[in-house]
């Protein structure tokens, strides 16, 4: 009797999910104060003494700080949500993006850039976006083709297409930083889902070659263009930052004026740091102290011992969502896990790379922390959906100890009653 309402409870209940990751979801909160907090280090002192922005010290961390209230509520929101149904979300999201990505490529351009939609007084930008559409997108393809994935024609072809479409979008505006990263976060994907590395190499070697024919195509075009004046300053501007990658001491008050001036900023922080609040480089030295350059605040005020356990902490949080998504049993789940954490740390590593002239600089924000609302927006709401998957993973964990204990249950109470029948 006390087995069949053993089984008659156990069904009667529904699969319950599991709680999210709090590690994950306490280090995502972590990481956005600390980003207010260095948005205001970096930003008063311009902003209070710049007519421009009413001479208002706190002019970029309130509209950072609505942008972190915004992005907390739409984070806990799609917490709540059950991961799989972007699955069936993802072909109307990729759309939108590619609607909004073509609307912004016929914008007038900012600083030389198309990159920026404005919905009243708040501008956002569409390729936020787009980086979360096509690893939506492209999870759900992959797991819908399996093993197809490894036939060139019929998948991996394809996939690659998509990237490709959306790669180019991005670099009509251009955004070269945005568009290594989008092209990095969907290689990752496709790697996890099981491509052939064959495939994956022959795609690099034809992106690399591609990118050469482009730009030698360009600058020949730039070159032969009846406005001389401007094509030589956007040749110039491609050809410094190499030069400045390479030698940036060679020409420090031209094209590597801003690396020199970051790396005085990290040298200048020492072991412990000025002190928060005390960066000389933000004070009109380093440009966009509070996007670009946000890294090299933190070095110079925090010092080597604050900038180490910053990014201790943040290699922990990628860790930590990397092992989450390798537990989850849906294939959907662990692509886009991948995907979202593959996301933050390859644009972490291209702003912080950049910054120390570890690699070219490209003009990234560093995830969490850099001021910008569309940036903060989307990395939020994909950690909205990581908790949701981390949700999912807790679950079956604790349906297998219900479901041991229940069976140690079943099996003493047999034992009990063919004892007593004895």
């Amino acid at each position: 009797m006390s087995a069949a309402k053993g089984k008659t409870a156990s069904k009667a209940r529904p699969p319950k999910r599991g709680t999210p990751d709090f590690q994950l979801l306490i280090l995502t909160l972590l990481f956005v104060g600390f980003g207010l907090l260095m948005v205001f280090s970096s930003s008063s002192s311009l902003t209070l003494a710049s007519e421009k922005y009413s001479n208002n010290a706190f002019f970029f961390v309130k509209k950072q700080l609505v942008w972190a209230v915004l992005g907390s509520f739409i984070m806990f929101v799609v917490m709540n949500i059950h991961y799989s149904k972007f699955k069936k979300w993802y072909a109307p999201i990729f759309v939108i993006t590619l609607v909004l990505l073509l609307f912004v490529a016929t914008t007038e351009g900012i600083n030389g850039a198309k990159s920026w939609m404005s919905i009243g007084t708040l501008g956002i930008q569409p390729t936020e976006l787009a980086k979360l559409s096509i690893i939506l997108y492209l999870a759900a393809l992959i797991t819908k083709k399996g093993e197809r994935l490894r036939d060139l024609r019929t998948g991996y072809i394809p996939v690659m297409i998509i990237v490709g479409i959306v790669a180019g979008l991005i670099m009509l505006q251009p955004d070269l930083g945005s568009c290594m990263i989008l092209v990095a976060t969907s290689g990752l994907i496709i790697y996890a889902g099981g491509a052939s590395m064959k495939h994956i190499m022959g795609s690099i070697g034809l992106l690399i070659l591609g990118v050469a024919l482009v730009w030698g195509a360009k600058t020949a075009i730039d070159s032969l263009s009846p406005h001389t004046e401007k094509a030589e300053i956007k040749q110039d501007y491609r050809q410094g930052r190499i030069e400045a990658f390479l030698d940036p001491a060679k020409d420090a008050s031209g094209t590597g004026y801003h690396i020199m001036q970051s790396l005085i900023a990290l040298g200048e922080g020492g072991t412990q740091g000025s002190g928060f609040g005390k960066s000389i480089q933000k004070l009109h030295y380093l440009p966009y102290p509070y996007t670009d350059f946000i890294f090299s605040v933190i070095g110079e005020e925090l010092g080597f011992v604050g900038t180490a356990l910053f990014l201790l902490l943040y290699l922990y949080f990628i860790w930590r969502g990397i092992l989450i998504s390798l537990r989850c049993t849906d294939p959907f789940g662990t692509l886009v896990g991948i995907g979202i954490m593959g996301l933050i740390a390859i644009q972490a590593f291209i702003n912080i790379g950049g910054v120390t002239n570890t690699i070219p600089l490209t003009g990234v924000t560093l995830p969490f922390i850099s001021y910008g609302g569309s940036s903060l927006l989307v990395t939020m709401l994909c950690m909205g959906i990581m908790l949701s998957i981390s949700r999912e993973t807790n679950r079956p964990a604790k349906e297998e100890v219900v479901k041991s204990v229940t069976t140690v249950r079943q099996v003493r109470n047999n034992r009990s009653a063919g004892t007593r029948a004895r």
